[in-house]
């Protein structure tokens, strides 16, 4: 179901970028419905799941750092990354045309977070089995490990709505 494939992938470098891009194509998503939704609610809780995005990305920007020390601007990292697919494998303008109606409620866009960060979650533990370098490997399940937390973060989130 639209996912991206990593086979290609052979360093642990190639993989923080790719994931790198995802978290920011879906950084991106939310930031982009949030300015187009009526509801302030639903605004308010689409910027809160873009900053969760932001956060992550800086995470991978320190562990590439960590790999690469020479690499130190965020900036001109991130100017040769491609952001326009989000986690899940879609593309921010395909989702959207094919989910605008779920993006207009709180719940609709918990369930369609929730969607998203199980599908990343899917990606990066399957591809943790996939890829032969142990760090890469590592990377793949410390994402898998972000992605948990965020589905634990918006299963509490989807809790208080029903309060």
């Amino acid at each position: 179901m639209g996912m991206v494939s990593l086979t290609e992938l052979e360093t642990s470098e190639e993989i923080i970028i790719l994931a790198y891009g995802l978290e920011k194509g879906l950084e991106e998503f939310y930031s982009a419905v949030a300015e187009k939704v009526d509801d302030p609610n639903v605004s308010k809780l689409l910027s809160r799941l873009a900053g969760i995005e932001a956060k992550h990305r800086q995470k991978l920007f320190q562990l590439y750092g960590s790999l690469d020390p020479a690499v130190s601007d965020m900036d001109a990292f991130e100017s040769g990354i491609v952001s326009e697919i989000m986690e899940g494998g879609f593309t921010t303008e395909t989702f959207l045309e094919k989910n605008r109606p779920a993006m207009e409620t709180v719940a609709g866009v918990l369930n369609v977070a929730m969607m998203l960060e199980a599908q990343g979650l899917d990606l990066y533990l399957r591809y943790s089995h996939k890829v032969k370098d142990e760090e890469g490997k590592t990377i793949l399940n410390d994402m898998a490990e972000e992605e948990k937390i965020h589905l634990a973060y918006l299963g509490d989130l989807m809790g208080e709505t029903k309060q």
